[in-house]
């Protein structure tokens, strides 16, 4: 089996750390729209668009998540580590009102997606991460949450890299390719 790995940086501006303040849309959008391009390019380079995962930490695990469920293009699944969903408003199901005509244009909704998130994260809260488990559970079957107790905003030994390696084949072998 082949396997590309891309690491790209892409950002938006945090303008807050409150779950309820402005976003930068633009900059989300932006930085979609480039997720979605490179996805294009290795569609047209002959990879299956199905074979495809995207994975980000922080910031980067926002994007994967977003990326995803605006994603015309069936994807093979998502990993998200210590992030949230960015534009949470404009989705099904949140806390402060329900878009059921998004629910139709969301893609991506039948594929697994891991979102892990450490207890003690104090750069992105906990509390996000259980916000935005709580929210895709609503409309994503193979939607799977994992805490890590005592984990900060970063790796650590809590989270070794054996238990890492198996987590992903785990999720490559019985989520993404059944």
């Amino acid at each position: 089996m082949h396997v590309e790995v891309f690491i790209i940086y892409l950002r938006f501006d945090l303008r807050t750390l409150d779950v309820n303040g402005p976003e930068d849309e633009e900059g989300i959008r932006r930085a979609t729209e480039l997720i979605h391009s490179m996805i294009e390019t290795e569609v047209k380079a002959g990879i299956p668009s199905e074979r495809i995962i995207l994975g980000g930490f922080s910031q980067g695990g926002a994007l994967a998540l977003h990326s995803a469920l605006k994603c015309g293009r069936p994807l093979a699944g998502v990993i998200a580590l210590s992030c949230w969903l960015p534009l949470h408003r404009q989705f099904p199901g949140n806390q402060f009102r329900i878009f059921p005509k998004n629910m139709a244009a969301l893609g991506n909704k039948d594929i697994p997606y891991l979102l892990c998130h450490g207890d003690c994260d104090p750069v992105v809260p906990y509390k996000w991460g259980l916000m935005t488990a709580s929210l895709l559970k609503q409309f994503l079957p193979k939607f799977e949450f994992k805490a890590y107790r005592g984990l900060m905003h970063s790796s650590s030994d809590a989270v070794s890299l054996y238990e890492n390696k198996l987590s992903l084949l785990y999720f490559r072998v019985y989520f993404c390719y059944p």
